[in-house]
């Protein structure tokens, strides 16, 4: 038997243990099975490194970018310092001075 073959029957075996054996559901745990032998497989060969000729101009991970953005000075935004920020009242000091300064229509009436 293929060592693919054996890898997904195992698989799918283990994936139907794990759900409880239930019955009826072999094709779903087969393509389940399918699937992540498969992720499995390509993530394998993805870490097989690749030999790349630092002299071939056609290459264009080993040509540096300009900065961008990053090299216009003055244009990016700035950060507030803590003191510059303004924030609304409290409700407690809107209460504080509400007590303090009673309203003009108040002042009045006394």
């Amino acid at each position: 038997m293929h060592d693919h073959e054996q890898r997904v029957r195992e698989r799918a075996y283990q994936i139907w243990q794990e759900q409880g054996c239930p019955e009826g559901q072999a094709d779903a745990h087969w393509e389940l099975a399918r699937e992540l032998v498969a992720i499995e497989e390509n993530h394998r060969l993805a870490l097989v490194p690749v030999y790349r000729d630092p002299e071939d101009p056609t290459i264009a991970a080993d040509r540096v970018e300009p900065a961008g953005p990053a090299a216009a000075e003055g244009e990016l935004p700035t950060l507030t310092d803590e003191g510059e920020q303004t924030y609304p009242p409290s409700r407690e000091a809107e209460q504080v001075a509400r007590e303090s300064h009673p309203p003009d229509d108040l002042r009045a009436a006394s």
